[in-house]
């Protein structure tokens, strides 16, 4: 059996310099002093390649699917990437909620 995941991290990376990488890894660190595991897209990005947007998304759909819960950055609402992995999370029920959200609390 996979590993399960309390918080997936979604949001934006096209378009962002370094694939907003800076934004995720702060959001990452948080998290994690807050005792959460946290499944960081980015992650897989280095550690799964994919040479277009669509497998990217299909990699990061399938990790999605290993997670309780889905933490989100600013401006998720503008990445086509965030906004449907949202909107499968809320769809299968999992809470949705901004990383502040999450940080104000401890697992």
């Amino acid at each position: 059996m996979s590993k399960q995941f309390d918080l997936y991290l979604s949001g934006p990376m096209t378009g962002y310099p370094n694939k907003n990488f800076d934004t995720f890894n702060k959001a990452v660190k948080l998290l994690r002093s807050k005792g959460y595991t946290v499944l960081n897209p980015q992650d897989l990005e280095v550690q799964e390649p994919k040479d277009t947007w669509e497998n990217c998304i299909r990699r990061d759909i399938r990790e999605l699917l290993k997670c309780k819960a889905i933490a989100t950055l600013p401006n998720w609402r503008y990445s086509k990437g965030a906004s449907l992995e949202v909107y499968i999370g809320r769809n299968l029920s999992l809470k949705v909620a901004p990383v502040s959200y999450y940080l104000k609390r401890s697992k």
